[in-house]
């Protein structure tokens, strides 16, 4: 776990780029509100992390966590989005409550990131598989690798996946 930031880096920080970082924020988005939110995560981010950057790095660094923050936005809406359409299509007496809806997208939006932590073709393999329903030789023909190539990746991504399935509970038995 890191230490706080020194208080006055930090406001020295917030003080010298905070309304800069928002009016960038606010160029790349086109909206205000987001972009607030998104300078607030930034600082929270920098606070979490312990670490302040340098005087003369302070617009970079800042830039390269609000730009992360801008992706998983995105990202987020776009699943968001999917969802919304899926479940627009199921008939009004199974159509999700406002409670599952939201434990639901916070699951897709945490196997989404996690699923980009696990390489290309492994992630399209595991992908093809689970929601396609495709066979490792159809696969391995359409990654153009081999059937043994197809059971390592999903392996590989399996072996990611029940990790982060188990990295609650094991952090919870090293904290007792």
């Amino acid at each position: 776990m890191s230490s706080s930031p020194p208080p006055l880096a930090l406001e020295t920080l917030y003080t010298d780029h905070h309304g800069w970082l928002r009016g960038w924020l606010r160029k790349r988005l086109g909206n205000a509100c987001d972009a607030a939110d998104l300078a607030h995560d930034t600082y929270l981010r920098i606070i979490t992390s312990g670490r302040v950057p340098p005087p003369g790095q302070s617009r970079r660094h800042l830039s390269r966590i609000a730009n992360g923050l801008v992706v998983d936005l995105y990202r987020r809406r776009q699943i968001e989005l999917a969802y919304l359409e899926a479940i627009a299509l199921l008939p009004a007496a199974h159509v999700p409550s406002e409670e599952a809806r939201a434990i639901t997208l916070e699951a897709l939006v945490e196997i989404d990131a996690l699923l980009h932590c696990v390489p290309a073709k492994a992630r399209s393999a595991l992908l093809l598989c689970k929601l396609e329903g495709m066979s490792y030789r159809d696969i391995a023909e359409r990654l153009q690798v081999s059937v043994s190539s197809v059971e390592k990746y999903i392996a590989t991504a399996l072996q990611v996946c029940a990790s982060a399935l188990h990295a609650p509970a094991q952090q919870g038995a090293i904290a007792s």
